[in-house]
């Protein structure tokens, strides 16, 4: 299966339950965000087969980490309000530095379940005594 908007629309609605902000992105945004998920998790994992449901699953995850709201505090604003309509304030620690810290489990589990590995939040790294 190829990677589509089309397909990701049906996996998101289907098996994502934040999926608001996918699901109003328009097509060239809908289009970065499924570029930018497929490199990040191949440049992430490149001696693993990356699932399709991986990158749908991921790129939900970017339309909510890049939506305007969020977008903002990722520009470092630390708060807004519209005048009778609401008040905004972020986290210090709400902005992600890197893109690879958006890669949540469930996106971890698909490419594990697609390779027959355990993906852990740590990468294992080479020791040398």
């Amino acid at each position: 299966m190829a990677l589509t908007i089309s397909n990701a629309d049906i996996y998101t609605s289907s098996f994502v339950i934040d999926n608001a902000d996918w699901m109003a992105a328009d097509v060239d945004k809908k289009t970065r965000i499924l570029n930018v998920a497929s490199r990040t998790l191949s440049d992430k994992y490149p001696e693993y087969e990356i699932p399709d449901e991986a990158v749908y699953e991921f790129s939900a995850v970017l339309a909510i980490v890049f939506n305007d709201t969020n977008r903002m505090n990722q520009q470092g604003v630390a708060g807004f309000s519209v005048t009778g309509v609401g008040s905004f304030t972020f986290k210090e620690t709400a902005a992600k530095e890197n893109i690879e810290d958006a890669i949540t489990s469930e996106v971890k589990k698909l490419i594990g379940k697609a390779n027959d590995i355990e993906l852990g939040s740590r990468m294992i790294k080479d020791v040398i005594m």
